[in-house]
């Protein structure tokens, strides 16, 4: 175990779990607005400079890509962008920590399942077959859970003035967590515009920074669009002047960074664990994703005023959604 990958992987989950937390501290921006801000500080500050810093003759390499692999990272990152969201959305409505552990744990069958999908190839080993299946069990019942907690929630008194019904709040984790998935599709499918930098000696997971750039910014330009029209149609555009403050823009910029640092981060270290990286950071990275914008989403004070019941409901529903996890990625690792 390479611990230099292992401290990114974490780093990685910490970021994905916090990035949201900054939309608390803006009360004067309506959703569209932070997070439209906070797509376009992560367009700014993340992919390109990151691609053009460490992938050479960057152009050429575009230049000389393929056409399908273009045109398919680009689809595919449309598709993520609209998972970004639904991530946005359902965050808002159903609070940092429920949201984040629905679509973490959604990301999670994703991440088994897409494999399988991907590679008829995979050598699949003894016992892998039950656990893949156990996993994804344990995982829909801690779903499950956690959305009861949810629903306790939501039906206290407390909680009657939630923007959106619950249940609305729910299909956006839903569709969050399913529209994720497609990110690994970008990613393989896109990997061919790598090519070329890998030929003339660049590092494997440095050069597919190549293809980051593309989904990333395909991921950000739908949200940040968006964003554009329901603040046109709810005539908020207006307060990126008037209800605007330089700190807004300093914790969208902070949002961005942790939004697309923390996959870079994840895919950085879990390129650093060798061929088999990503089937044990990926359950790793989601692990620390769903403890990390649970205590956050704790300590701002989401789960103050609910009782006792929701509370623990929750608490039982990430056991099992972690146990889960586990599960998952062994029934992955057994799959390679």
């Amino acid at each position: 175990m390479h611990l230099t990958g292992l401290v990114l992987i974490v780093l990685g989950g910490v970021m994905e779990g916090l990035f949201a937390l900054p939309m608390r501290f803006a009360p004067r921006w309506s959703w569209e607005n932070f997070w439209g801000a906070g797509s376009l500080m992560a367009l700014l500050l993340v992919p390109w400079p990151l691609a053009l810093l460490t992938v050479p003759h960057l152009g050429s390499i575009y230049a000389s890509a393929d056409s399908t692999s273009l045109l398919l990272a680009v689809l595919f990152g449309a598709g993520w962008g609209c998972g970004g969201i639904f991530f946005g959305l359902g965050v808002a409505s159903l609070g940092l920590s429920l949201g984040t552990s629905l679509i973490m744990g959604l990301i999670a069958i994703g991440g088994s399942v897409v494999p399988l999908l991907l590679d008829r190839n995979l050598h699949i080993a003894a016992g892998s077959e039950a656990a893949l299946a156990c996993g994804m069990a344990l995982m829909v019942l801690g779903l499950m859970i956690c959305a009861r907690a949810g629903n306790l929630k939501s039906a206290e008194p407390s909680r009657s003035t939630r923007p959106v019904p619950f249940g609305v709040g729910l299909f956006y984790c839903v569709a969050a967590g399913v529209l994720s998935a497609l990110v690994n599709f970008a990613l393989v499918f896109g990997a061919p515009i790598a090519q070329p930098a890998i030929a003339r000696g660049v590092n494997p997971a440095t050069a597919n920074n190549a293809v980051w750039a593309i989904v990333f910014t395909v991921n950000y330009l739908v949200n940040i669009g968006y964003c554009l029209f329901r603040a046109w149609r709810a005539r908020s555009l207006s307060k990126f002047r008037s209800d605007s403050h330089p700190l807004y823009w300093f914790l969208a910029a902070i949002m961005g960074l942790l939004w697309a640092g923390g996959i870079v981060a994840y895919g950085h270290g879990a390129s650093l664990e060798g061929p088999l990286g990503p089937m044990f950071g990926f359950p790793i990275m989601l692990i620390t994703s769903i403890l990390t914008g649970n205590a956050a989403g704790a300590l701002s004070g989401e789960w103050r005023h609910a009782s006792l019941l929701a509370r623990s409901t929750m608490r039982w529903g990430i056991c099992v959604m972690v146990l889960a996890i586990v599960t998952l990625g062994f029934a992955n690792h057994s799959l390679h």
